[in-house]
């Protein structure tokens, strides 16, 4: 049975529409099943930076705890749904080990550090947290190499998550590839991996697909090959986390819309 974590942090986004992340995540919980589902508090502060380059900081780590505690107290494996990409790194904290790959299906890298980000928000700065990098607070110790990280669909990146990509040699999944299933789980088996974290955020579809994002990005993944894929990818290796993330809906009835494409991931991921 999957357990649902609903966590509507904003404070990580870098967009004019962050605060609409608490509805997207609140529409996304109203059709999950009530009895597997808990939905956490978020800080009502929007927090600070500390003397840090990463903006609102003090709420980011707040919420980082509540959401490993959640994760850790449940039995089952665990869907965490956000707010914004950020949530990813308290969600794989209690799972990680040295045999686990992390796929990130999503549009951006996220591969920034404080000292590179353009914007200063953490949730382009996660995935790069999450191999032992950046700010002392907010990264997970020991990292996981990057030699067991999958980025599939991705399609914008800055010169630094470019330059990590390349030195590193870390395994890239093209959007045009993920129409083969086989392709994305080839790539998570090849890391030598036995267990995968998968994150997806909902801005690696095509805009055609997905209207509920505020950093859409054009020539994205169609939502049956990202459902293929990660049961292509279940059907392969067992799932010890996911995260669904950045569900940024206009109005209540723009919500309303994306939900059935939506809950056709959260069925993939469940």
């Amino acid at each position: 049975m999957t357990r649902f974590i609903v966590a509507p942090q904003w404070q990580g986004s870098s967009s004019s529409r962050a605060m609409q992340l608490i509805d997207g995540a609140e529409a996304i919980a109203g059709d999950l099943p009530r009895s597997s589902t808990t939905v956490l508090d978020v800080p009502t502060e929007a927090g600070d930076a500390q003397g840090t380059g990463v903006h609102r900081l003090s709420a980011l780590v707040r919420m980082r705890e509540r959401i490993e505690d959640a994760v850790r107290g449940s039995d089952e494996a665990t869907v965490v749904v956000g707010g914004d990409c950020g949530v990813a790194l308290g969600s794989l904290t209690p799972v990680a080990g040295d045999d686990l790959a992390v796929v990130w299906i999503d549009a951006h890298a996220d591969l920034n550090t404080p000292e590179t980000s353009p914007s200063g928000a953490f949730h382009g700065m996660v995935l790069r947290a999450i191999t032992g990098e950046g700010e002392s607070l907010l990264r997970l110790e020991p990292g996981i190499p990057p030699a067991r990280l999958v980025l599939a669909g991705t399609r914008s990146l800055d010169a630094e998550e470019q330059r990590f990509i390349a030195h590193h040699g870390v395994r890239v999944v093209a959007p045009s590839e993920m129409a083969d299933p086989d392709v994305l789980a080839d790539a998570v088996i090849a890391t030598g991996a036995t267990r995968v974290y998968v994150h997806v955020d909902l801005d690696v579809l095509d805009p055609a697909e997905m209207a509920g994002v505020a950093l859409p990005e054009p020539f994205g993944v169609r939502t049956v090959d990202v459902v293929a894929s990660i049961r292509r990818l279940r059907e392969r290796l067992p799932l010890a986390g996911a995260t669904l993330t950045e569900f940024s809906p206009s109005s209540p009835e723009a919500a309303i819309d994306d939900l059935g494409t939506i809950l056709r991931l959260v069925g993939a991921l469940a």
